[in-house]
């Protein structure tokens, strides 16, 4: 087991760094590569490449780069990770750094130049970020599972579920016209999903728990047909799956 997780450990950092190392060859729309940032990062210099990265975010030369923001980003995902940080007054709220950081991130990379690079990076943070979500809403905490949710749709638009239940936060606050945009962009966000078998892992399974828990809400207030009408949407998807079964059985 203990080889395994190195392994796994080795595998995701490489593919990570070699994500780094393709967007500073493909950097030409900006003026600096950042190789110093990308020493820092790979050396585990967290609190340095922060630092500098700051250091960049606040020159008027290179603040609108994209790199620099998601360089923040990443640090402050890994240091999330480790106990020295975490227990730090100065670094508790890294995990909500990571996605403020990469909402910032991504309004900078508006044609998404370097976007496509950071797939696993992307789908670890969905991960992160998806459960402690849903630890949120399941603990009526709906507050922060809306802004959780949030900051997932405004730096991965694409994602339908985080469109989803964001949407569901917002009804259980009692947001219904906040609730009814949500809903417009994750209707958007699934259309535009060629094959939902093709999505990532973790967007395939957080769009099933929106599915599920957006049509158990309907059901609860007495909207049966619009609860047939959400499950039906992921019927051929997950079909396979035994509580999405069961509960589209219950309504049919």
């Amino acid at each position: 087991m203990g080889i395994q997780i190195l392994t796994d450990a080795m595998i995701r950092t490489h593919s990570i760094l070699f994500a780094l190392l393709l967007s500073t060859t493909a950097s030409f729309a900006q003026n600096h590569v950042y190789e110093d940032l990308l020493i820092m990062y790979v050396d585990e210099e967290y609190e340095k490449c922060l630092y500098k990265a700051d250091r960049y975010i606040e020159k008027d030369e290179t603040r609108r780069d994209p790199l620099p923001y998601l360089y923040m980003s990443l640090c402050y995902h890994e240091m999330s990770t480790m106990e020295k940080y975490t227990t730090d007054p100065d670094y508790k709220y890294s995990a909500r750094d990571a996605l403020k950081y990469a909402v910032k991130y991504r309004k900078k990379d508006k044609d998404l130049e370097f976007f496509t690079h950071y797939e696993d990076y992307w789908s670890e943070l969905n991960t992160v970020a998806m459960e402690t979500g849903l630890f949120y809403m399941d603990d009526k905490a709906y507050s922060k599972a809306k802004r959780q949710f949030d900051r997932m749709t405004r730096y991965y638009p694409e994602n339908p579920g985080a469109w989803q239940l964001l949407a569901l936060s917002q009804l259980r606050m009692n947001l219904a016209r906040d609730a009814a945009l949500s809903m417009k962009e994750y209707h958007k966000a699934y259309l535009a999903v060629a094959d939902v078998k093709r999505l990532p892992k973790d967007q395939q399974r957080l769009l099933r728990e929106a599915m599920l828990r957006y049509t158990e809400y309907l059901n609860t207030k007495g909207m049966r047909d619009s609860a047939r009408t959400t499950i039906a949407m992921g019927k051929d998807h997950f079909k396979e799956d035994l509580e999405f079964k069961a509960l589209y059985k219950s309504l049919n």
